[in-house]
């Protein structure tokens, strides 16, 4: 990873499964040109690494607060993740 690529884990909670938030999450991502994975957990939360450079970063989290029609946010935590090496794709994990 370059010097300006980052990755973040993100765990969105409220309203974000069964409205499509994994699908929203990995357009909007590749719209970004991000790279990383999102997946649905256990407990109703969504959670996301997401890797590439620090703006589209940031305009991806300010994008998880509102998330896709139908989603309803109520908080978004992020924190620093390590990768061995930068993932090539954004994929939707089960």
């Amino acid at each position: 990873m370059s010097d300006h690529d980052k990755a973040v884990r993100v765990r969105i909670s409220g309203k974000v499964q069964g409205v499509g938030f994994r699908m929203w999450t990995r357009d909007e991502a590749v719209r970004l040109g991000l790279t990383g994975w999102v997946r649905n957990e256990e407990d109703g939360a969504v959670v996301a690494v997401i890797a590439g450079p620090d703006t589209a970063i940031t305009t991806m989290i300010e994008r998880f607060r509102r998330g896709p029609l139908g989603a309803s946010v109520s908080g978004v935590e992020t924190e620093a993740a390590q990768l061995e090496k930068k993932p090539s794709e954004f994929r939707i994990r089960r």
